[in-house]
């Protein structure tokens, strides 16, 4: 399994993921309970994710290779299992616009603008380094890692910062 043998399979995912998250918000679910009780549990997923990410770091900087490699494997399960859920919530509930004002509205937009562009970045460099590391290219792997890391942190710090920001103004 090498990188450049799966990159069109990456750029492909990569491209129709956040395509078909867009399309998905688009479509609700009729005669469904809104599934309201989501998004502080998928919050949660997010800053699990963030504490598994450091906890993965710390793991192959004292020269872990199984606990780190398991560790990655959870960010990767629980990102997935944080994008069901957040289509299922999108799908049967409403948006909830904030309800701030002024330089708070502000800080909120900017938060959630490089939260959303970061995570579709986020997928073909999560994707490249978890090939890499898998085809044993652990110069490359470490190499885009040191990217694909403080970007995925941000992420996942962000979606919960973005959650604790909008949640006073959740019906």
């Amino acid at each position: 399994m090498s990188a450049p043998k799966h990159k069109k399979l990456i750029i492909f995912i990569s491209i129709f993921l956040p395509l078909a998250v867009a399309a998905l918000f688009g479509i609700k679910i009729p005669n469904v309970e809104p599934l309201t009780f989501l998004p502080p549990i998928y919050a949660g997923i997010n800053g699990l994710t963030a504490v598994v990410l450091v906890a993965a770091v710390v793991a192959i900087k004292k020269g872990n290779r199984g606990l780190h490699e398991g560790l990655m494997k959870v960010c990767i399960g629980l990102s997935l299992l944080f994008l069901v859920m957040y289509i299922a919530y999108h799908m049967t509930s409403d948006s909830t616009p904030f309800g701030g004002e002024g330089m708070i509205k502000i800080v909120y937009l900017i938060i959630l603008i490089s939260h959303i562009l970061l995570s579709i970045a986020i997928i073909p460099l999560v994707l490249f380094t978890y090939v890499r590391a898998l085809s044993e290219q652990f110069d490359q792997h470490r190499k885009l890692a040191k990217i694909t890391f403080p970007i995925w942190l941000y992420v996942a710090v962000s979606g919960v910062v973005v959650y604790l920001m909008i949640s006073p103004y959740y019906v």
